[in-house]
C-alpha cells in the first residue's frame, strides 16, 4: 500500500436516525485481507438498504464495515495476499459488503468486475447492487424464461429499471407499476410492454384484462404488505413470486388457499448476508451474459441524480422522496 494516504474521509452514521445523522469522519485506510482488493473510489451508489441501515433497521453483516455503501467504482490501488484477478491500476466496479461511502473501499476481488466499455465511473458504480440483485433473484432463483410474462413493482426504482431492461433483453413480456405519468413514460422508454399507474388504476384488474385472466408467470416485489395477496391473485397457475423487500410493511393475513390452488412458489432473499462464493458466482454470470449487452448499448444504468460524497444526506432525502427515476449516486473526490 505504498504511496497511499494513511487516512481517508468517509460518511459515517453517527446514530440511528434521519438523513442528517450521516456525518463526515476521518478514518484509517482499510487494509485488504487475503483475497481482497482496495479500491480508490470515484463513485458510489445509494440504495434502499443504506437508508434502512441509517435508520438502524439493517445492521451490516459480521466483519463488514459499519459505513453504508454497497457498490462502488474506481481504481484498484492495493491487493491482499493471493488476490490476482485484478491488476493495480485496473478500473473496476464492485459489490461491497459495506464501506462504499468513502474515498477508499475494500471488497472481495471476485465481487469486482471490469468497468464496461463506454460507461463513465458514475454509470459503472450504478450497476452492481441492482444487477446482482435482479440477476440472482429473477433469473437464478425463480427462473424467468423467454416468452414468459414478468411483473416488477416500482418500475422506476434502481431495481425496477434494471429488471425491466434485463427481462426485455432476455425475451419476456414486461408489466410494471409506477406512481405517475412521468414515471410511466420513463419505463415505456426502457421497453416495458404494459405500464400501470397504481394511483389511478387497480393493477390486479388491469393485468387480468391484459392477460385474459391468465396472469403473469414471474413477479419481483419489494412492496409486501397488501401486495402479497394481490400478487397471488395476478400470478398465473404455477407462477413464481420473489420478495426482495417489504417497503409496504408485513402482510399478516393472506389467503393461503390461492397459493395452494394455483401451485404458486413465493420465495424471497436478501443479498448482503450471502457468502462470498455465492456473490462471486453472480459476478461471473453477469460478466458472461450481461456485460456484453451493456457494452453493446442494449441495456444500461438509468441515472437520476448525483451528489458529492459530503452531501450524502441530500442523496438520502432524494431517495426517501420516492421522486427518483433510476439511480442516485455519490461522486467521490
Amino acid at each position: 500500500m505504498t504511496d497511499l494516504p494513511v487516512k481517508m474521509t468517509a460518511m459515517a452514521i453517527s446514530e440511528p436516525g434521519g438523513p442528517d445523522v450521516l456525518v463526515p469522519e476521518e478514518r484509517p485506510l482499510p487494509e485488504p485481507a487475503e483475497g481482497e482488493i482496495l479500491i480508490k473510489v470515484e463513485a458510489a451508489g445509494v440504495n434502499r438498504p443504506d437508508v434502512q441501515q441509517r435508520k438502524g433497521a439493517y445492521p451490516p453483516p459480521k466483519g463488514a464495515s459499519d459505513l453504508p455503501g454497497l457498490e462502488v467504482a474506481g481504481t484498484v490501488v492495493a491487493r491482499g495476499e493471493g488476490a490476482a484477478m485484478h491488476e493495480i491500476g485496473d478500473k473496476v466496479t464492485a459489490l461491497a459488503p459495506g464501506g462504499g461511502y468513502a474515498q477508499f473501499c475494500k471488497v472481495p476481488e471476485a465481487h469486482a468486475l471490469p468497468v464496461p466499455n463506454g460507461l463513465s465511473m458514475l454509470q459503472a458504480a450504478a450497476l452492481p447492487e441492482t444487477y446482482f440483485t435482479v440477476w440472482s433473484n429473477v433469473f437464478d432463483r425463480v427462473g424467468l424464461k423467454p416468452g414468459e410474462r414478468f411483473l416488477v413493482h416500482g418500475g422506476t426504482s434502481g431495481i425496477g429499471t434494471t429488471a425491466i431492461q434485463l427481462a426485455k433483453a432476455f425475451g419476456s413480456e414486461v408489466f410494471t407499476t409506477v406512481g405517475s405519468e412521468t414515471k410511466a413514460e420513463a419505463v415505456r422508454a426502457l421497453g416495458a410492454d404494459h405500464v400501470i399507474n397504481y394511483k389511478a388504476e387497480d393493477f390486479v384488474e388491469v393485468i387480468k384484462d391484459l392477460t385474459g385472466g391468465d396472469g403473469v408467470h414471474v413477479i419481483l416485489d419489494m412492496v409486501g404488505g397488501d401486495y402479497v395477496e394481490k400478487n397471488w391473485i395476478v400470478a398465473a397457475v404455477e407462477g413464481r413470486i420473489c420478495q426482495i423487500a417489504t417497503l409496504g410493511g408485513i402482510s399478516e393475513n393472506v389467503n393461503f388457499g390461492r397459493l395452494m390452488m394455483k401451485r404458486l412458489v413465493h420465495t424471497g432473499s436478501t443479498l448482503r448476508p450471502r457468502d462470498n462464493a455465492f456473490k462471486a458466482a453472480i459476478a461471473q454470470n453477469l460478466k458472461e451474459k450481461v456485460w456484453p449487452l451493456i457494452e453493446a448499448g442494449k441495456i444500461g444504468p438509468v441515472m437520476d441524480s448525483t451528489f458529492p460524497l459530503l452531501e450524502a444526506a441530500e442523496a438520502h432525502r432524494r431517495m426517501e422522496s420516492s421522486g427518483h427515476i433510476g439511480k442516485i449516486m455519490l461522486e467521490v473526490k
